[in-house]
């Protein structure tokens, strides 16, 4: 009988040691998750004062917005443990892989080696692919479609190119996969500024304390691409609210874990902006224009120079009145008016403009009297640009006629009303190439502008591809800060045939929308539908 109840103890101890351990995982499992979950804030108190008009919507609302943002966070650091993970075991199977193929047998001090080779090629891998990628210098392309254009973005909304027909211009990003990327980038970025290391250029000795730390609210605009068959490129920018200095952070993913490319600090107090603007006729439009660059220009950036290159004698006196004007009334004298007897050439008026700059080295805005702009697209061109390194072509927001898209008022709303990112109002001008920015010694570097080019067109083209078979690194990236104003379109009979063509495909897409376009086509349709419908509703009231 004693064999039997020894068992019998034998077996009741493993039941009790299983159970223990049983409880002791759940007790584990439920510190991990109650360290995990986000921590809600007992003693805050929604903003503003109870009343019938806020209602139980509001506050949902609010709370909805706080728990996305604290389960962003956790699924961000969450998905960083699970990748970091996943390269643990790869590297434990390809060094398991490398153990079987030299021998059955590896020594303590050859393990050791073997593991260090083998972080050592992983890490040569994904610096390869970043060496690959055009995240440094520029690459070598054929035509002006090579270029793989950048979307920009800030923490709340994505500026896209690639709409279709359910996309828009600007939104915020919908899938969920893509917002949790954009969350991890931002606060990757941050990780790199606030903790940096030697190569990025801080001092050592200089404490926490002494560091200004940066946080989310401080993310301004961010730029990413994809090269399918390297990586994800982000160019990151972040400001202090009251300082005149930019962090810059680059980051690549090879297809991978972040990788930190660079961090540095980017000062452009100093950085003025030499605005080139050639003009024949459109006095009207000019004034426009230069009320924008009054309250952008001289009230608010107080960093720039305007060069205006005038071609003929019509309405010149015109635009020295409007210029003298601004300069009393707001005593701005950074100003060069340059008068050209000769026909309209746009590439003639820009190169002309940059060369009667006296001053040395100066970034360039080489611009249109039908563009607006704010000051932090200002700021973009001035991050954006780098003598001998890069040149920023943004992509512009090209607005469709106001009488159209405004047809049912009795007038179209003030320009101010119209800056806006829908698809009936506009659309990403992604086949002009005239808007640049970048520094007068590349762009004589390069040779400038092509100009044996005539009239309309053409010349924009010929200096974005000179650059693109270049060195230089081509930035190209919707902006939200730089609209093409619509105005009447002409297509004149000098124009060569590939220039004529071009000028119309232009005329055609600045008019409308597809489904505004679309209502002009069949108005004559929907008139009649509205007819039968008017007489219908008459003929039962009569009855």
């Amino acid at each position: 009988m004693r064999m039997p109840r020894r068992g019998l103890v034998i077996q009741a101890r493993t039941r009790w040691l299983l159970v223990g351990l049983a409880l002791l995982f759940s007790l584990v499992l439920l510190m991990y998750l109650l360290e995990c979950a986000p921590q809600t804030d007992s003693n805050g108190s929604l903003p503003g004062v109870v009343g019938e008009s806020m209602g139980k919507e509001y506050y949902q609302a609010l709370l909805q917005e706080q728990e996305e943002h604290y389960q962003n966070r956790a699924t961000s650091l969450k998905r960083q443990i699970a990748q970091l993970k996943q390269e643990l075991q790869e590297m434990s199977d390809k060094l398991k892989s490398l153990q079987e193929k030299k021998s059955p047998k590896v020594s303590g001090m050859n393990y050791q080696g073997t593991k260090e080779q083998t972080s050592n090629d992983l890490l040569e891998f994904l610096h390869s692919q970043i060496d690959k990628a055009e995240v440094s210098v520029g690459a070598k392309l054929p035509s002006e479609y090579g270029v793989i254009p950048f979307e920009s973005f800030t923490s709340m909304k994505v500026f896209q190119l690639e709409m279709g027909l359910t996309r828009h211009p600007e939104e915020k990003p919908v899938r969920k996969d893509k917002r949790d990327e954009l969350v991890e980038v931002i606060e990757a970025g941050l990780e790199v500024i606030n903790n940096p290391d030697e190569e990025d250029g801080q001092d050592e000795d200089d404490g926490v304390g002494d560091r200004q730390l940066y946080s989310e609210n401080d993310f301004i605009e961010g730029y990413y691409r994809t090269e399918r068959d390297k990586g994800t490129q982000y160019e990151l920018f972040y400001k202090k609210m009251d300082g005149m200095e930019y962090r810059h952070v680059t980051l690549f993913r090879p297809f991978g874990p972040l990788m930190k490319v660079k961090s540095e600090t980017v000062d452009i107090s100093r950085s003025i902006i030499n605005i080139i603007v050639p003009l024949a006729g459109r006095t009207e439009a000019f004034a426009q224009f230069m009320q924008n660059f009054r309250d952008v220009c001289i009230h608010q950036d107080k960093r720039v120079h305007l060069t205006v290159v005038y071609f003929g004698q019509d309405g010149l006196s015109e635009v020295k009145s409007i210029l003298e004007s601004v300069a009393r009334e707001t005593d701005f004298h950074n100003y060069t008016l340059v008068s050209l007897n000769e026909e309209f050439n746009r590439g003639r008026g820009l190169d002309m403009g940059a060369r009667a700059w006296e001053k040395g080295e100066v970034l360039m805005f080489f611009c249109d009297v039908d563009v607006y702009f704010t000051a932090e697209f200002l700021n973009s061109c001035r991050l954006n640009a780098e003598p001998g390194k890069k040149v920023f072509y943004p992509v512009v927001f090209s607005l469709y006629n106001p009488a159209i898209v405004y047809a049912n008022q009795d007038i179209p709303p003030p320009v101010e009303q119209q800056l806006v990112h829908k698809k009936d109002s506009g659309f990403w001008r992604d086949f002009g190439f005239g808007m640049t920015c970048q520094y007068r010694t590349d762009f004589l570097t390069v040779g400038g502008f092509d100009l044996e080019v005539k009239g309309w067109g053409g010349e924009d083209v010929h200096l974005y591809r000179k650059y693109l078979h270049g060195d230089l690194m081509v930035i190209r990236t919707p902006v939200p800060g730089l609209f093409h104003l619509w105005h009447e379109k002409h297509c004149a009979d000098e124009l060569t045939p590939e220039q004529y063509r071009m000028c119309i495909q232009s005329k055609a897409m600045n008019e409308a929308s597809h489904s505004h376009l679309g209502m002009l086509v069949f108005r004559d349709e929907i008139e009649a539908h509205l007819r039968k419908q008017a007489y219908r509703t008459n003929s039962e009231a009569v009855g």
